[in-house]
């Protein structure tokens, strides 16, 4: 059976000096293995909703397929310990994620889960084409709407939220306890339907790490905007990539970290 993403358990709230058993709402964490051709990858602890979505973009995110048409079929199953989702994927592309495999076998301990050497922890990003500019209206347009666009963040306060914008309005949003997990969520959207990454920007809830800008670059997103800090990192590889990156994003105010020529007032 399908898990809820949130559920209600009762507490207790102390309040000066009292204490007043009530319910309160709490996000769903459930592991989800990603299966491709019959052989598990990987393991995410993740918001179990939007799966079919969390899997295409990670499969793309992470370079596991170069496009979607190499996702043959997909299929979600519930089991007594957890979520899989089973993925038919090209033989070229599975060819290539046995011998990532391969190079993983025997080791602990991984941060950087995929990962075979600190080289390939910087990864190389191709500068990503852009020719319009984004206004600085509606970056504040957007984040105005931002929070209406995040109900399972308002019912737990324990959520991030990655959203597309074009021209000011939200089109996508995606939640997740993991930002990492958001992000491929709207990803997994965003290439479904197959959007015009020229054509709007990418708004997130959290911190902009490296990890998020790569991810973003793989689908060409140029305008990154986050309502917490920038790592030194990420501002390095948005610099590289071509990308605009933005901080401690609030109506009227934010920090341009990148390519501040391409924000207009």
């Amino acid at each position: 059976m399908p898990t809820p993403p949130i559920q209600t358990t009762l507490i207790i709230r102390y309040h000066q000096a009292s204490f007043t058993p009530t319910q309160d709402t709490l996000a769903q964490e459930a592991p989800i293995a990603l299966v491709y051709n019959g052989i598990s990858h990987a393991v995410i602890m993740a918001t179990p909703q939007d799966i079919s979505q969390l899997a295409l973009g990670f499969s793309i995110s992470e370079h596991i397929l170069q496009r979607p048409s190499q996702l043959y079929g997909s299929e979600i199953v519930y089991t007594p310990h957890g979520i899989e989702a089973r993925l038919e994927i090209a033989s070229e592309c599975f060819a290539q994620l046995k011998q990532r495999r391969r190079t993983l076998n025997g080791r602990t301990g991984c941060g950087l889960c995929g990962i075979d050497s600190l080289a390939a922890a910087q990864p190389s990003i191709a500068p990503v084409t852009r020719s319009l500019k984004t206004q600085a209206a509606h970056i504040n347009q957007a984040l105005a709407q931002f929070n209406q666009h995040q109900p399972l963040r308002q019912q737990t306060g324990s959520l991030h939220a990655a959203a597309w914008v074009v021209g000011g309005q939200i089109q996508a949003s995606y939640e997740d306890i993991g930002r990492h997990n958001a992000l491929d969520k709207l990803i997994g959207h965003l290439v479904q339907h197959r959007a015009d990454t020229q054509q709007g920007w990418l708004l997130l809830s959290s911190r902009a790490s490296y990890e998020m800008i790569a991810k973003a670059a793989s689908i060409g997103i140029h305008t990154i905007v986050a309502v917490s800090a920038a790592t030194a990192l990420a501002a390095q590889i948005a610099e590289q990539a071509h990308i605009t990156l933005i901080g401690f994003a609030k109506p009227e105010k934010f920090t341009i970290y990148t390519h501040p020529q391409y924000i207009t007032a």
